[in-house]
């Protein structure tokens, strides 16, 4: 029997999914590999140190990695279950970078990320289960060294409350459509959301980034609520 009651947490939720979270992702992201490929391309050269916030399944991390095999990452996500996964995979394929590799359970709220440690901090789909995402931007642009970038994907709300429905709508039809998501696993998303999600509209997104002392802020791609924001540090 499958239980559908809500978990209590956002890493209780992706936790339990452990492997099919990556099967998940793709049934419920409209275009996801574009997504990550987009982040990747707006990479800087040959970066020596790299963050991930909420590393998942290590989808992200793989690209990662790949781009950039001789860089030292440290990964990051709230849920034990998904850094061991993150682990396993990037062990199967890149060896050498996970000996180099830091792997950390912890939220973001609590994790201590320095200050001027990163050439780039990263983070795919996670940073929306923040609710005071200023107070996240400004240690993210702490911990980035002079001439470091933030680059995150993510889901936000439209600008109003009619657009933001009309992109709901777009999601829950995309996700509910046949081979995507049973009725089951939908309905727990929904739950999920109601639970734990905090959407902020791009603007708002803008003015916490330049607050937090970000510039060159810019949406490098968007298809509806999903994102590429990209912000450097001078």
């Amino acid at each position: 029997m499958t239980d559908s009651t809500p978990q209590k947490t956002a890493s209780d939720y992706f936790g339990a999914m452990g492997f099919e979270y990556d099967s998940l992702i793709h049934r419920s992201v409209p275009r996801y590999d574009a997504i990550i490929e987009t982040l990747i391309d707006y990479l800087p050269s040959h970066p020596e140190t790299a963050l991930e916030l909420g590393c998942g399944s290590g989808a992200l991390s793989l690209s990662l990695v790949k781009y950039a095999p001789d860089c030292d990452f440290t990964f990051v996500d709230a849920s034990e279950e998904m850094i061991e996964i993150t682990r396993a995979r990037l062990q199967e394929v890149f060896p050498d970078t996970v000996r180099r590799a830091t792997f950390v359970t912890a939220r973001f709220e609590e994790y201590n990320m320095g200050v001027d440690q990163f050439d780039v901090v990263t983070s795919s789909i996670s940073l929306h289960h923040v609710d005071d995402k200023g107070a996240l931007f400004r240690r993210v642009r702490e911990s980035i060294k002079s001439g470091g970038t933030f680059r995150f994907i993510d889901q936000l709300s439209g600008g109003t409350e009619a657009n933001h429905a009309r992109m709901w709508n777009s999601l829950m039809e995309f996700m509910g459509s046949p081979g995507n998501c049973t009725e089951v696993e939908l309905q727990s998303m929904v739950d999920h959301s109601k639970a734990h999600d905090h959407y902020t509209p791009l603007a708002t997104h803008f003015h916490l980034l330049q607050e937090a002392g970000f510039v060159g802020i810019d949406c490098v791609w968007r298809d509806e609520m999903w994102t590429v924001i990209t912000a450097d540090v001078a």
